[in-house]
């Protein structure tokens, strides 16, 4: 599987995968209409844009360990047609808090197409050029379906809000794609696969000399399939999710506030401000898409997740600097680069650590993690606001992605090479 862009399964991974970015993107767009037709609180109405992110950082992990165990279609499957009937449910209700019960239960369906559609895409490239490739698609597919998906939304809003909702509907014959593709393939884990490693376990004994065959010591603890715990619950995996977590959270802090600073600075309206936002999903696209493999291969991925970091600090010192749109918006290009180098690296970078059969589990704990930074973005750069302004949001922003460069390419351990494989 040398080119993956030549593989159906991928394009079916791709489609189901960009679900995940549709859960809250096409509800940001109908939002107001939501409020006041049903005469919802402004003050908490947000919710129902943001309470998946939290369930979606939960239910990953949970739903990864399943998928590694039951298998990963399985899930899949199921998290699709749960997806559709939870997504499309709130479009026939009028209270608060029934449709943010469907947001909650929404956000744990897209947990599990993450998981176990990341963990089929790992274990289908199992070369790490190719894998790295592949996973760069997957990364401009999910930039560009945060462009398409509240496009889409809000022409259909502008018609009907409530029909908005049908498009989690998109879930079943996503589902039928999945079944079709996958019914014949037998996956990592199975019956069928653990009967060939039993048969080539004893072809080897068979072939042994026969004075070997006497007194035969049963297998160590070193021939043990990992734990989950024996693989993330260590220095570097746990560094990679820490710094996953952060960057969700600078990613997403430039989307709740580089609007504010357009409209401070250039009084600019909805369309200008989804014009440049939509810049930096471009520039993050095409690095992705064409440029990531090549800077992991030169060198090597942490080092090249520390470029894209370095990129997007100084962007984001940059940034308050600048008072026109012809300045603006260059830079915001190349921060979408920075971000387009940083996110399928650190998913590489995962995926090298991730042994047979946990590849769902391992790929799920950092996609929890880039929900939950998300879902403390917010929060931690709301009080940066609060208590300093606008300009000094972008800087802490900047320190902290220069500081996860320095930490990730000067601070590795456990005897993990630069391409994340453990030594």
């Amino acid at each position: 599987m040398q080119y993956p862009w030549r593989d159906s399964k991928l394009f079916v991974l791709l489609a189901t995968g960009s679900l995940i970015v549709m859960t809250g993107a096409v509800i940001a767009p109908i939002l107001p209409k939501m409020i006041q037709q049903l005469s919802l609180d402004p003050a908490v109405a947000g919710y129902l844009v943001s309470a998946h992110y939290l369930t979606v950082a939960l239910f990953s992990p949970l739903l990864g360990i399943l998928a590694d165990r039951t298998g990963a279609v399985r899930v899949l499957v199921t998290s699709l047609l749960l997806y559709a009937v939870f997504g499309a449910a709130g479009g026939i209700l009028h209270d608060f808090v029934p449709i943010l019960i469907t947001r909650v239960l929404v956000g744990a369906a897209s947990g599990g197409i993450a998981a176990a559609s990341l963990g089929l895409l790992v274990r289908r490239y199992e070369a790490e050029a190719v894998r790295s490739q592949a996973i760069a698609y997957v990364a401009t597919v999910l930039t560009l379906a945060n462009i398409f998906y509240p496009v889409l939304a809000g022409l259909i809003g502008n018609w009907n809000w409530r029909w908005v909702f049908a498009l989690y509907g998109l879930g079943i014959p996503m589902a039928l794609l999945v079944a079709v593709n996958w019914h014949k393939d037998q996956e990592p884990g199975s019956r069928g696969r653990k009967s060939d490693e039993e048969n080539d376990a004893t072809s080897d004994v068979a072939s042994q000399p026969e004075t070997q065959n006497v007194d035969v010591q049963p297998p160590t603890d070193s021939r043990r399939p990992p734990k989950l715990l024996d693989v993330v619950c260590r220095w570097y995996p746990l560094q990679l999710y820490a710094t996953q977590c952060l960057v969700a959270a600078i990613a997403h802090a430039t989307i709740i506030y580089l609007p504010l600073y357009l409209k401070a600075t250039l009084n600019a309206g909805t369309l200008l401000i989804g014009l440049v936002l939509a810049a930096q999903g471009l520039g993050a696209a095409a690095i992705a898409a064409f440029g990531v493999r090549r800077l992991g291969q030169r060198f090597g991925l942490d080092r090249a997740t520390s470029l894209g970091l370095g990129i997007m600090a100084l962007i984001l010192t940059t940034i308050p600097q600048l008072q026109q749109l012809p300045t603006i918006l260059p830079c915001v290009i190349l921060f979408g680069v920075g971000l387009g180098i940083v996110v399928p690296s650190l998913y590489n970078l995962m995926s090298n650590l991730a042994p047979s059969g946990l590849q769902s589990t391992v790929l799920a704990i950092g996609v929890g993690s880039n929900f939950l930074g998300q879902f403390i973005s917010p929060g931690v750069f709301g009080f940066v606001l609060s208590w300093q302004g606008l300009p000094p949001v972008f800087y802490g922003a900047a320190v902290m992605a220069l500081m996860l460069g320095i930490w990730l390419v000067g601070v590795r351990g456990d005897g993990v090479r630069g391409d994340g494989v453990m030594g």
